[in-house]
């Protein structure tokens, strides 16, 4: 079994999923990426990433209801919420949901590794 910690990557666009876990794995974790809410959760059911990372405008399921389905099945992973139409709603409910950052996009490489150096340190960025 490894220590390496993993980090599922949620976006349906494919070239930020890409880039999201090059970076992750730039930073020596594990990247699983997902092209949906729906694929991530057929996937996750035995799968207990470290941190998940995900977008909020996403065809079926927005990366905030995602992150509420979670919480209500019990699962209260660390969550890291992206979105390129930021508002104060959307960060207060993200937030109140339990997410552990909001990044708007577009954000630098090195916002995104802050990030989740503290999340998976048992903080927030």
């Amino acid at each position: 079994m490894s220590d390496t910690p993993t980090i599922a990557i949620v976006d349906d666009d494919e070239a930020v999923r890409t880039a999201t876990a090059s970076l992750v794995r730039s930073l020596g974790y594990a990247a699983r990426t997902y092209a949906s809410a729906q694929d991530f959760l057929r996937d996750g059911q035995g799968l207990s990433p470290d941190c998940l990372i995900t977008d909020v405008q996403m065809p079926g399921m927005t990366g905030v209801e995602l992150q509420e389905r979670l919480r209500s099945e019990g699962r209260t992973l660390p969550v890291i919420v992206v979105t390129a139409f930021p508002s104060d709603g959307l960060r207060q409910r993200a937030l109140a949901g339990g997410a552990c950052a909001f990044l708007e996009k577009p954000f630098g490489g090195d916002v995104m590794v802050r990030s989740l150096q503290s999340v998976l340190e048992g903080g927030r960025p």
